[in-house]
């Protein structure tokens, strides 16, 4: 017979001041097979830990129940304290007593009650417990991070630094991501490209990054430690091995007016480009779209120019594979859709603010673009209408940002800040001009952040209107801003020259079709869901599977840079050792019961379930059946809800140890 032991704590007064602890302690002693029931003020102190081994070791007891607060916080506590001191850690239960109980009830009669019964669940369940063993799963020690953004680079540097191989697969022509484009940053204004540029040839440079640009992940199978990566490398028509970045070959290109991806469309390019000076590759890529040679088999100058033989228009995509044991995710953001509805997009932009009707209106990235030195304008605060320099500036905040009618709910945390950046930037430019900011609210919460965006108002004289702007039409060449400030009153309106929208950031393309191959979730906005905000913000529910950045939701760059490194020490603790210990919590299939009809590989949201056979000793086909990959399952129960043979079962959470909770309550 069980020898149960059960241990409540009082939390200090988070369960005692409203569940009497003693009594459910007398009522608990009274259950049969339970030999000790002792309570205590924090049972998961240095005392209270010492004081079930005690227990454990003077009343011989094989299981252990500890009724205190969520097994999210301390089961893994209480489990370690019980293996101590000889008992097996899956024969040790835990019944929530605070957040199921005393955080929920405020008599106190009714709380004792049902802080009872909870207990006496948990006994009649861990007296049918089994003992389990860990699971152990090889570990390929090399990562995959996808996406060569800020997050991205900082992740792979980190895992690289800490001794383990990177492959990083980055979609466009060269690593940097979206901090690449951008001019200063904020708050200290220092370069982005003299912070970024060093970290980019570093990972060009390390022996132990393996580099692949413009190129996607394609397929992913396999589980933590032991996944299976089929990556498409697209072609470039460019052997990057080849080619020495000499300029030949663009210098002679005769097609120069194709708008250019990294200036935003602000500025132009050739069909075969370096996407910007510092690019990681420094190496070119043909335009299949328009290079004559590839759309109608016409010109060919720069294969003829180049010295090296590195250009071929036979070049094809290649598929490549690669095996890795930790993947992280660090695919950034794109903004939000000002203009018409896109057939793919269900947002509707905000077509009242002439985006695309009026070339004097651009969004924030393009005016990065025109503020930087290696931009279309060399840095000079220009028109694109006409090149001349705007005098009256507005910048309009949270376009697409907490707007429930037309836009996203959510705010995007970083407008306020560089819409104040964009301000200071424009008065160091051009000294007689005036900068106006239309904002919902000021959200500067970071170190040095308020000061920063104090300064752009007091110092170098930004007008801020606390108005959503209401429409933008052009009257005799100028822009006319209309909107109501909600301090004075008053309606406000602004002639400008140049308006720039500070548009909503959003995840970047295909992030959805990626998170469905990496089995990982995502939310009604699309940003990649994490394991539990506070506890695990960078891990996800598939195992193995990490996220940094802009992917998870708008974060600035020091922020990006932070995760991107937590995601990288969650990967090099996986790594830790040449085996990987999984909870053994899984399902599992009696396979003599299977009925073979495979409902539960239909509903596996992890895929671990796979079809398998039993042969006799002569190679005769006995039967079929279901067969769990130890390594994929998260121990989820989807499949036992579909199971009609009653066949599936999950270790530690049997029909048998769940039906015997039930009958405790009858």
């Amino acid at each position: 017979m069980a020898r149960i032991g059960v241990f409540l704590c009082w939390c200090g007064e988070n369960i005692a001041r409203t569940v009497d602890v003693a009594r459910v302690a007398e009522l608990s002693a009274q259950i049969p097979g339970v030999r000790c029931a002792l309570d205590y003020k924090y049972m998961c102190s240095d005392p209270g830990q010492s004081l079930l081994r005690e227990k454990i070791v003077s009343e011989r007891l094989d299981r252990v129940v500890v009724a205190s607060c969520s097994p999210h916080m301390h089961l893994k506590t209480f489990r370690k304290a019980a293996e101590r001191a000889g008992i097996n850690p899956y024969l040790v239960e835990m019944a929530n007593i605070r957040e199921h109980c005393s955080w929920v009830h405020p008599d106190r009669e009714q709380a004792t009650l049902k802080a009872a019964e909870l207990v006496r669940m948990s006994v009649e369940k861990v007296r049918h417990n089994e003992p389990l063993r860990p699971i152990k799963v090889p570990v390929t020690r090399r990562a995959l991070v996808i996406g060569a953004g800020v997050a991205g680079i900082q992740a792979a540097l980190d895992i690289a630094d800490g001794g383990y191989e990177v492959v990083l697969v980055e979609r466009e022509p060269s690593i940097g991501g979206k901090m690449a484009g951008l001019s200063e940053t904020f708050p200290t204004l220092d370069c982005s490209q003299c912070i970024l540029t060093p970290r980019m040839v570093e990972v060009g440079q390390h022996p132990r990054i393996k580099l692949y640009t413009f190129s996607e992940v394609e397929a992913v199978d396999g589980f933590i430690g032991n996944f299976t990566i089929t990556i498409r490398n697209k072609a470039r028509y460019v052997d990057i091995a080849k080619c020495t970045g000499c300029g030949e070959c663009w210098n002679v290109c005769p097609l120069k007016k194709n708008p250019s991806e990294f200036d935003y469309g602000m500025g132009f390019r050739r069909a075969i480009y370096v996407p910007f000076p510092q690019a990681v590759p420094a190496r070119p890529v043909i335009d299949n779209k328009v290079c004559a040679k590839l759309v109608r088999n016409g010109c060919g100058l720069c294969e003829k120019k180049c010295p090296t033989g590195a250009i071929s228009f036979k070049d094809e995509d290649r598929l490549i594979e690669e095996k890795v044991g930790a993947i992280v995710v660090a695919t950034g953001y794109k903004l939000y859709s000002i203009g018409k509805e896109q057939p793919s997009d269900k947002l509707h932009g905000y077509g009242e603010y002439g985006y695309g009707k009026y070339k004097d209106v651009i969004d924030s990235l393009q005016f990065e673009r025109l503020l930087s030195a290696s931009g279309p304008t060399s840095g000079e605060v220009r028109r694109p209408s006409d090149g001349a320099v705007p005098k009256n500036i507005v910048f309009v905040a949270c376009v697409g940002s907490r707007d429930n009618a037309k836009g996203l709910s959510y705010c995007s945390k970083i407008c306020c800040m560089y819409t104040a950046k964009h301000a200071m930037l424009y008065k160091h430019k051009v000294h007689d001009g005036q900068a106006h900011v239309f904002y919902m609210d000021i959200r500067s919460g970071g170190k040095g952040y308020d000061e920063f965006v104090r300064r752009a108002i007091e110092q170098d004289g930004a007008r801020y209107y606390r108005s959503r702007v209401s429409k933008i039409t052009q009257e005799n060449g100028k822009l006319m801003v209309r909107g109501a400030d909600t301090l004075s009153g008053l309606p406000v309106t602004v002639e400008a020259d140049l308006v720039v929208l500070a548009a909503a950031m959003r995840p970047a393309d295909g992030v959805q079709e990626l998170a469905r191959k990496l089995n990982v979730g995502y939310d009604e906005f699309g940003f990649l869901m994490e394991s539990h905000p506070k506890l695990r913000p960078v891990e996800t529910n598939t195992g193995g599977v990490f996220i940094c950045g802009a992917c998870h939701s708008p974060k600035d760059i020091p922020e990006s840079v932070a995760q991107a490194s937590a995601a990288a020490s969650k990967v090099q603790l996986t790594f830790a050792s040449e085996e990987l210990t999984r909870e053994p919590e899984i399902a599992g299939v009696n396979e003599r019961m299977c009925a073979a009809c495979f409902r539960c590989m239909g509903a596996c949201p992890y895929h671990a379930i796979e079809r398998a056979e039993i042969h006799a000793r002569n190679g005769d086909l006995i039967k079929r059946t279901a067969r769990v990959n130890p390594g994929l399952c998260m121990g989820c129960g989807t499949c036992v809800a579909v199971c009609p043979s009653k066949s599936m079962d999950i270790a530690g959470f049997t029909e048998q140890e769940i039906y015997s909770m039930v009958e405790a309550l009858a």
